[in-house]
């Protein structure tokens, strides 16, 4: 299973509290302004935009908030400046890590950034050094209690999907990115509805680990998404289910 969806499997476990959809509705606004202010306000001609805004909805971010984040995006509002970039470097033993950003102050976000790799065992490193051990995919999760997997497969497939994987709780589909939004139309026609489903990076070879880094890993990722600059962490990394479970 990919680190990103291992990592996505256990936040889904954990549940969201008050204080973690604060920071997601932050990262949320953050997505739409800069969504907006590259491709234009209209949702259905702006792909980027249209993913955002059906996350913020289906985490029940209130309309006016949407609106507002859009207006900043295309100027009809004064808003921050958002500077958008990636970092990469190493974790514990020796997993690839990729942070994407989105700032309105890029020199305080490095600092907060080289302190959680650095305190964790990781360190960061300069640009491409990890980014080809990832792929630009597509990607919707469907837990497997809600769904069956013939009739997803089979829609899947038909849509256009590149494949669909059995990833522990999930099912995981994936899809060429520039097929994104045709397979995501055609699998909702179809009753299957992923609101979280985005395009994302996914590794192509995951690493093992066990023991101590793995727990040093998961606070290494844990720390940078609880950073409000922070977008996403995408890792190649491999933890063994008992081991996620006696993790707690």
């Amino acid at each position: 299973m990919s680190g990103h969806s291992k990592w996505s499997t256990i936040k889904r476990k954990k549940g969201a509290n008050d204080a973690a959809r604060g920071k997601l509705f932050t990262k949320l606004i953050k997505e739409l302004t800069v969504a907006a202010r590259h491709g234009g306000g209209d949702p259905n001609a702006n792909p980027r935009l249209r993913t955002a805004v059906d996350k913020a909805k289906a985490n029940s971010m209130p309309k006016d908030n949407i609106e507002r984040a859009i207006k900043k995006g295309t100027g009809d509002l004064e808003g921050e400046t958002y500077e958008e970039f990636t970092y990469e470097g190493y974790g514990p033993a020796g997993v690839a890590v990729m942070v994407s950003i989105l700032t309105d102050n890029r020199n305080r976000t490095t600092a907060e950034v080289r302190h959680a790799f650095t305190k964790y065992g990781g360190n960061l490193g300069e640009n491409g050094c990890v980014a080809f051990m990832f792929e630009r995919k597509g990607v919707f999760n469907f837990a497997k209690d809600e769904v069956k997997e013939d009739a997803l497969m089979e829609a899947a497939l038909d849509a256009g999907a590149e494949d669909v994987q059995d990833d522990g709780d999930v099912f995981t589909v994936t899809t060429d990115p520039n097929d994104f939004d045709q397979v995501k139309e055609a699998l909702e026609a179809k009753g299957f509805k992923d609101p979280d489903a985005e395009v994302t990076m996914l590794p192509t070879n995951t690493i093992k680990v066990t023991g101590k880094p793995a727990e040093s890993v998961l606070k290494m990722v844990e720390t940078l998404e609880d950073n409000d600059d922070v977008q996403s962490v995408y890792t190649n990394f491999d933890i063994p289910e008992e081991e996620l479970q006696a993790m707690g």
